[in-house]
């Protein structure tokens, strides 16, 4: 593993790293209540609901977990220009987020995900969005507010959502850029726009998402995962690969394959764990350390929010924590 002295140095330039998010901005918002009866108007659980509360939420959680590990921040979507709109801003501005690239459109919605839970269980789900593709005007405004952020960033984090935010066309415009200025491109993709990332510097696909875009089942053995990271590579121009697999843990392919193995730990809850290790994974390429390092980091910072409740992020403190308890059992 990593050194201790090693992975504080990478920690503490953490905070000297600012990283431009681009993707689909949501609000998960939870309204958490108890059940105490059946309602007379259908057979479904009345809720009495004592406390709401918004998370950030798609892309914008990518931003928070960058936030939590005392990182800089600037992020780049667009919301509705309605109630929710503003709420989303204003969790932003809580949050010290920069919100330079945030566009409010009138003909969509602000993406809100409202969850309804009683006695630790979600009883519902309400979703309001519309993935249609944003405008050729707003991937415009977005490519403009960028180009104006350019100078002060260390890198981009696309956070695709498939929620038409990362179009074919905004996307390769964003990756052309930042190839014009030297920038780092890191994207968290979805498998039917792979495509849309010709030239990115790395991709981070899970499990399911590589198997989606090859149109394959399951991986025979691990030499055809090998085979198939690096089809991806080449196919996509990548300098490399990063596949997260779940308990399986981390497979790296720059030149040959590199694999990470999972820190037995109890899982609770896996909501956004791939949104800690991509923006952990850039965080520490910015700061210094090389390709397996930057894995092992984004790793356990992984290992602690699976541990956690609901959307979740990691400190520094707790990357730390991590690392001894880890050495411990070694």
């Amino acid at each position: 593993m990593i050194s201790i002295q090693k992975l504080k140095e990478i920690l503490e330039r953490f905070k000297h790293v600012k990283i431009a998010v681009i993707g689909d901005m949501m609000l998960d918002e939870y309204l958490i209540g108890k059940v105490n009866r059946i309602s007379p108007e259908a057979p479904v659980p009345v809720v009495n609901i004592e406390k709401e509360r918004f998370v950030l939420g798609g892309a914008s959680n990518v931003a928070n977990n960058l936030i939590s590990l005392s990182a800089s921040v600037s992020v780049y979507g667009v919301v509705g220009a309605d109630t929710n709109g503003e709420k989303f801003i204003k969790e932003l501005e809580a949050k010290k987020i920069d919100s330079i690239g945030i566009v409010k459109d009138n003909s969509r919605p602000t993406i809100i995900k409202s969850r309804v839970l009683a006695q630790g269980q979600q009883l519902l789900r309400l979703d309001w969005e519309k993935d249609i593709d944003i405008s050729l005007e707003n991937q415009d405004k977005i490519l403009e507010l960028l180009k104006k952020d350019l100078k002060s960033i260390d890198a981009i984090l696309l956070s695709d959502y498939n929620k038409g935010l990362l179009t074919e066309r905004l996307s390769k415009k964003i990756i052309k850029l930042a190839k014009e200025n030297e920038k780092v491109v890191v994207v968290d993709p979805k498998p039917q726009n792979f495509k849309n990332y010709i030239g990115a510097t790395s991709v981070t696909p899970n499990k399911k998402e590589i198997l989606d875009y090859f149109g394959m089942k399951k991986f025979s053995s691990e030499e055809e995962i090998v085979k198939k990271l690096a089809q991806l590579k080449k196919e996509l121009e990548l300098e490399n690969v990063v596949l997260t697999r779940s308990e399986e843990g981390v497979s790296l392919f720059e030149t040959k394959h590199k694999r990470i193995p999972t820190v037995a730990r109890e899982v609770y809850d896996v909501t956004g764990a791939g949104d800690t290790f991509i923006s952990t994974f850039l965080l520490a390429r910015c700061a210094g350390a090389d390709l397996y390092e930057a894995g092992e980091i984004a790793n356990m910072a992984s290992g602690i929010v699976v541990a956690k409740v609901g959307t979740a992020t990691a400190t520094k403190e707790e990357i730390l924590e991590f690392y001894e308890t880890v050495q411990e059992h070694l």
